[in-house]
Formats: C-alpha cells, structure tokens, sequence
C-alpha cells in the first residue's frame, strides 16, 4: 500500500487527458501574445491606483475652500497633482476610485493639467488672498522621467520598420520558395515547377483521353522514347528535344500532358508561363535555369510548360520602347537552355499553346521544339468519343446515344462537351428526374450555344411579329438553298442578347468553296430582307447578321482570293511574323476596289434573298405565323411547308437531325423552350 501511495505522490494530475491523445504544440507565436498583453498592462494598467482627473474650478471651489489639501505638487510644468489631507480623504471618497484602481491614502489623490506654471501661480495667490499664511497650501515642482517611454518612442519605429519588412520577404518567400521560412527569400529566383515522380503520380492516363488519334500517337511516341532510348539511337538517330502541343482552347493540350506524366515512369515537371515573370529583375531567367539544373539532375524526364506564349512571345514587340523587358531576357535564357544540354541527356520539353502565332521564330525552329502537334477540334467520331468518357459518371435513361448527341454539337472542343453533359446534369436534377434524358442534352446544347432563357423579357406584338417573320426569312432561304446548312430549331424566344435565334446544324468539311460562302451569306441576309418583304421597314435586328456577312464578303476578296477584280491574291499573314506590318500590304486604289468588291457582293447576295423570298411568299408567310403561334418550331415544319430537300445527302438525313416531336399544347411548348 505504501508503494502505491507513493506512485500516486510522483504519479502527475493530467486531468481530462486521454491516454494516447497528443499534448498541444507549442507555438512561438505564443511569446508574442505573452509580450504584447505584458506590455499593454504596463501602459493602461497602474497596480497601485491613480489620481483621480478634477478640474481648477472644483480644485478651487471645494478642496481649497474647506482647506483639504494638504499640498500641491507641480510635475513636468504640465500638471497638478493634489495631495488630501489624512482625515479628509473619506469626505472625497464618493469621488475617488473604488476596488484595484482607487488611489491609495497616502496620494496623489486628484490631478489637473495647469496650463502654464504662471498661469498656475497666479490662480492659486488669488484663490489663497483671504487665507492666512498657516492655511496657505504649500506648492512643490517635481521632474519625473519616464525612461520606459522614452525608451520605447526611440525603439518603437524601428520594431515596427523591422516587422514590417519581415512580414513582406515572409510572405514573399513562401510564395517563391513555397516551404515558407525566412530564409526562403533566396529562393525568390528557384524554380516554381511542380515535380511528379514516383511517390506523387498522376492517375491521368491515355484511357481518359478520347479522340485525338493523330496527336495522342505523338506523345505516346514520346514516352517511348523515355522508356527505351536505346530504340532509337541504336541505329544513329537523335532523341526530340521538345514538341509543342498547338491548337485551340479546350481541346485538350493540357490533358495530353498530364497522360504523359501518368504514363511516362519518369520524373514530370509542370509549370505554367507565367510562373517564370515576377517583379523582380532577373528572376525569370534565374528560374529557367534552375528549372533545367533540376531536370538534367533527374533525367531522363520530361518538362512541362503550358500556355509558353506567356514568355515564347516574339522578340522586339514590347509595347514599352527602349525598356529592359524581363520578360524577353526570360525567352533568351530559355533558347540557351534549350539549346544549350546534350542531345541525349533524355530531358524532353513539352509545351502547349493556343496563340502558336505569337511565339518567337527562334522558339520554333528545329532543334528546340522539333515537333508541332497540332490538336484541332474533334470531329464527328472523336466528339462520340469524348462523349462516352464523359457519360461514365453520369446515370443515363435508355434514350440518350453518344452518337446522337455528337451530331447535336459540331465544332464543340472537350471542354464544351465535358459542360454539355455538366449542364445536362443540373437541368434533369433541376426538374427532379432520376435518370438524365436526351432532351436534357439538347437544352444544354441550346443553353450553352444561346445562353439564358428569358422568359420575362417584354417585348411588344409589333416586335414579335417581327421577329418572328425575321427568324422565318432565314429559315426559309437555309431551307431552300442548295449549300445553306440544313434547319434544326428556330425560336423567337429571347436568349441571352438574342432576341430570336435558329439553330443549324452545319456539314462537316475540311475545304468550302465560293458557292458555299454565297449561299450562307444569303441565308444571313433573309432575315433583313424578310423585314423588308412583310413589313416594307428595316430594323436594328438584322445587326448581328449584318456584321457577320461583312466580315466574311472582305475574307472571300482578301483573303480568299475569291474576286476576279481583285484578282488570285491574299493579304492575310497566317503565321503572325510579320515584323514590318505598320501599312497595309496594298495600295489605296486596291482598298477602294476591295470596299467596292465586298459591298457589291454584299448587294448581290440580297438582291437574290428578295427574290427568293418572294418566289415562296406563301410559304414564308405560313411559316412565319406558325412560329409567331408555337415560338418554337423544327425542320419537320419546314419540311410539312416546303417539302423535302432535294439535295440532302446521305449523312444529313434523319439520322443526323434532330428528331423531336412538334409541341401543341401551351404546357409542352413551355418545355420545349426551354432549351
């Protein structure tokens, strides 16, 4: 028993801590508290109480006239502090503060700024004249220093200053450095790359990405290069020492890459452009380098730079004349770099972009970035594809096929398809469905490619009718014109800033000739000319179309070469490397002529989207009222107007439209535009 008693002696009281929990952490933060707290009772706290604030007046009304002060002593020139006498003190104790910060007995009791001492002096003779010389209160000067203070008003600013510039370089440091710590502001010009390697892999593969034979076959090449050198050496031939993933935004340059670093059992380093640009002179160029000292430390790897056009841009176009851009000497320590390790030291760049124009010549040539991977949008197989990686997720009712809805979405990129099936989602969870349906697609293609429905819109009769015989101009002219892309939806409810809009759905083709070109920029002009047909005014309605068949009359006579005046020329510089371009690359007689040329192409094409439309009034007319009556209206009512088309190929026959019932009834018309 004495053994155990003993152990409970040495044995600590832990209170609430369970056995096995782990003791709170010590933080150094806490002595800063512990300081401050110290530092704030010094200055607002006095332990032994302080005199209470009086003024002169009562000084002189109450304790000098009932003579208890026992004296008066003057400090620093600036105040009076006032000494009761021992057995006045309780007549003032109602004054006085109570508890901890009550003056003690023996004083000072009151104080009171004085002003000046001669001011002081003579208040005080001439409230004293009538007192005898035993009751007069005597006065005494005192000098206090306060060390502390004065100690501190010199430290203070540099503490601050100090404090000041820690916090900045601190938050600096982590930013550059990313460990944090103070001496983490040497790191401001390491490399901001983030490593994947075999303890931090990537779960990307090239299984997740769907279309892109040509361009996925590209990389994957690349991989084996890393995994088998020997391959492709053996028989003298050199290792790429970089490829450049080109092409518009969302296709999926930066999913290629991340496949890459999920395939690839090597070291991946993935950084952005901008990553290298920082305010400080000289910091990109260092960050290059101390990029590629990393990656020659871990080759054989690969090197990722996305959006490269953030530094690769050409040289000697800074809109800043004369100054020293940080930004090109970045691009310099890049092309040495680049240039500058072994062949065969088994570091590979890869670098996307979607402004491949803008980059730098010497960026491009060969023995930098030996390839160019061109990553085009999907066409109509590689856009089934996609769907089905994106459709995995989702819960899919019996009705909705990849297939269908990779014919509803020509010229979409990934990203748009990866938001269609998103967007899709959210509508049939909106309308508390179970399973996600075909309709659901398609009002999330409309939603995406039209924007919001706005269903509150005010908009007159007049303006309704008027727009709807605008929609129905161009519908009709698409329908009866051979190259015109076949009709799927029109609608004259608003979306977005579009008061109307049609939905088409367009051919699938690499080259388009001038027949082509003519009869879309007719179809453009229906509307404009339906306006002037029914209601013998034009209105602003048309300007979208207006500015769309603009753009495209000077593309086919300056670009094309599609005008016989003009002649088989092209003034358009595709690459972006014109350097000298401060002038247009023709003469004023030649701009006249083109102005010339496009407005009389422009007539033309209208002149003939009249005639059309008065050759089928009648049927222009009906379908005018009918979408006027169901706002909403699909090729099927074209084809009930005017018949079939004679010149539908293959690919664009049922199959390929859009198949969807015509809406009756008020309530299934509501649902229908709401797509």
């Amino acid at each position: 028993m004495a053994e155990d008693n003993n152990k409970n002696k040495q044995r600590p009281n832990l209170g609430n801590f369970k056995p096995g929990a782990k003791p709170p952490k010590f933080n150094p933060y806490w002595i800063y508290g512990v300081v401050i707290v110290i530092f704030l009772a010094i200055n607002y706290f006095s332990f032994g109480g302080g005199p209470v604030k009086t003024t002169w007046n009562e000084v002189k009304n109450t304790m000098l006239a009932n003579h208890d002060i026992e004296r008066i002593v003057v400090v620093n020139r600036d105040e009076a502090q006032v000494y009761l006498k021992e057995d006045s003190y309780d007549e003032y104790a109602d004054k006085l503060n109570t508890g901890f910060g009550a003056p003690s007995k023996i004083g000072p009791h009151f104080v009171y700024t004085i002003g000046s001492v001669e001011t002081f002096e003579s208040n005080l003779q001439e409230a004293q004249a009538n007192f005898n010389d035993s009751d007069k209160v005597p006065v005494e000067y005192a000098t206090v220093h306060d060390y502390f203070g004065e100690l501190l008003s010199w430290i203070l600013p540099f503490v601050i200053i100090i404090a000041i510039w820690w916090w900045i370089f601190r938050r600096m440091s982590k930013g550059a450095g990313g460990g944090g710590g103070a001496g983490n502001i040497f790191n401001v010009g390491k490399s901001q790359a983030k490593v994947f390697d075999k303890d931090s892999r990537v779960s990307t593969t090239f299984k997740d990405v769907a279309g892109l034979a040509e361009a996925k076959q590209e990389v994957e090449e690349v991989v084996s290069f890393l995994k088998s050198p020997a391959k492709y050496t053996k028989l003298g031939g050199k290792i790429p020492k970089g490829a450049l993933l080109v092409g518009p935004p969302g296709t999926g340059k930066t999913l290629l890459a991340k496949a890459v670093a999920g395939e690839a059992n090597v070291p991946f380093f993935s950084m952005s452009g901008s990553d290298f640009v920082e305010m400080f002179v000289g910091v990109g160029a260092s960050r290059v380098r101390d990029l590629f000292k990393q990656a020659k430390e871990k080759a054989p790897c690969i090197v990722f730079i996305d959006e490269i056009d953030a530094i690769g841009r050409a040289r000697g176009r800074n809109p800043n004349m004369g100054s020293n851009d940080e930004r090109e000497n970045t691009l310099n320590q890049l092309l040495t770099e680049m240039d500058g390790f072994d062949t065969n030291s088994g570091v590979i760049i890869l670098a996307a972009t979607n402004r491949a124009d803008m980059l730098d010549r010497a960026l491009m040539r060969a023995g930098r970035f030996d390839r160019q991977i061109h990553v085009e949008l999907p066409d109509l197989n590689e856009r089934r594809e996609i769907f089905q990686v994106h459709l995995r997720p989702i819960k899919l009712s019996d009705e909705v096929d990849a297939s269908f809805l990779a014919k509803q979405t020509p010229g979409f990129s990934g990203a748009d398809i990866a938001n269609v099936c998103n967007e899709a989602a959210l509508i049939a969870a909106r309308k508390d469905r179970d399973k996600v349906g075909r309709q659901d697609f398609l009002d999330a293609v409309d939603r995406i490619i039209g924007g919001l429905e706005k269903k509150n819109k005010i908009i007159s009769k007049d303006e309704k009718k008027r727009i709807a015989f605008h929609e129905a101009g161009h519908a009709t002219i698409s329908w009866l014109l051979e190259h015109a892309h076949p009709l799927v939806k029109v609608t004259i409810v608003p979306r977005g800033k579009a008061l109307g809009a049609a939905w088409y759905l367009p051919e699938e083709r690499s080259l388009t000739t001038k027949e082509q070109l003519l009869d879309e920029m007719c179809s453009a002009l229906g509307g404009r000319a339906a306006e002037e047909i029914i209601f013998g005014t034009i209105s602003s309605g048309a300007q979208n179309d207006l500015e769309k068949i603009t753009k495209q009359a000077y593309a086919m006579i300056s670009i094309f070469g599609m005008s016989p005046k003009v002649g088989n020329v092209s003034f358009y510089d595709s690459t972006g490397q014109n350097e000298y371009g401060f002038t247009k690359p023709y003469s004023e007689k030649t701009a006249e002529l083109i102005d010339a040329e496009a407005k009389a192409l422009i007539d033309a094409q209208y002149e003939r989207a009249l005639q059309v439309l008065k050759d089928n009034a009648e049927g222009h007319r009906k379908l005018g009222e009918r979408l006027l009556e169901k706002e909403v209206i699909f090729g099927e009512d074209l084809e009930e107007i005017f018949g079939k088309r004679p010149w539908v190929r293959e690919e664009l026959t049922a199959e390929n439209q859009t198949v969807i019932e015509p809406k009756t009834t008020t309530e299934e018309t509501d649902q229908a535009t709401s797509a």
